[in-house]
């Protein structure tokens, strides 16, 4: 070895940290992660999937439409907020879509974004039944990713009254229902409470199987 020129010994040995790096990097850290993922981490390691009567219906990290065949939002459910996760040109795509994580890219002041959220606006408060004035931003505003799972509780306490209706549940019920799910500031501090929207629609759908 000692006789092979400079250049090729410094090669070898820079392909030999090379090869070292790649196993430690490559295949021993990944392994190690996933095993202690797995244990400690188990149910958020593999999607935070959710499940219900034995089916898994969702993510409780990723926002789904609750909306019927043509798009029109069930009044029987919480509504997540506006989704540009969406197909360009699929018209049955009605956003949260997990494959199209996207934002509008738009800021307030444009026109497109002031008429979408006038749009959006007009059309909660005919649904809801309530002012624009208590519609909150998150309620015509997509998230960065458009994937947001969850809603403010000021967004899910207006649409308390439709609910109700629509199930025949006591509007106290639902309202309450509301306030139990509330989740707090991460460490008390961060962030904004919130109210995930797929977790509360089961609930509503236990309460209304119990209720029935």
């Amino acid at each position: 070895m000692d006789r092979l020129p400079v250049i090729v010994r410094q090669h070898i040995a820079g392909f030999r940290f090379l090869l070292v790096f790649t196993v430690i990097c490559g295949f021993i850290y990944p392994l190690v992660m996933l095993g202690i993922s797995q244990v400690a981490f188990h149910n958020k390691a593999n999607g935070s999937l959710v499940s219900y009567n034995g089916h898994v219906v969702g993510s409780g990290l990723l926002c789904q439409e609750f909306v019927d065949a043509k798009g029109n939002p069930l009044p029987q459910y919480f509504q997540p907020r506006p989704s540009d996760a969406v197909v360009s040109g699929v018209k049955n795509d009605y956003g949260c879509d997990p494959l199209y994580s996207a934002a509008s890219n738009l800021g307030p002041t444009n026109p497109t974004e002031i008429s979408d959220i006038a749009a959006e606006q007009k059309a909660i408060s005919a649904f809801d039944h309530v002012s624009v004035s208590q519609i909150p931003p998150d309620a015509v505003t997509a998230s960065g990713s458009g994937l947001d799972p969850d809603i403010t509780p000021a967004n899910a306490y207006i649409q308390v009254d439709r609910i109700a209706a629509a199930r025949h549940l006591p509007v106290s019920e639902v309202r309450n229902l509301v306030t139990q799910n509330i989740t707090g500031r991460t460490l008390g501090f961060l962030g904004e409470p919130t109210v995930n929207v797929l977790s509360i629609n089961i609930k509503l759908d236990q309460l209304s199987a119990k209720s029935g």
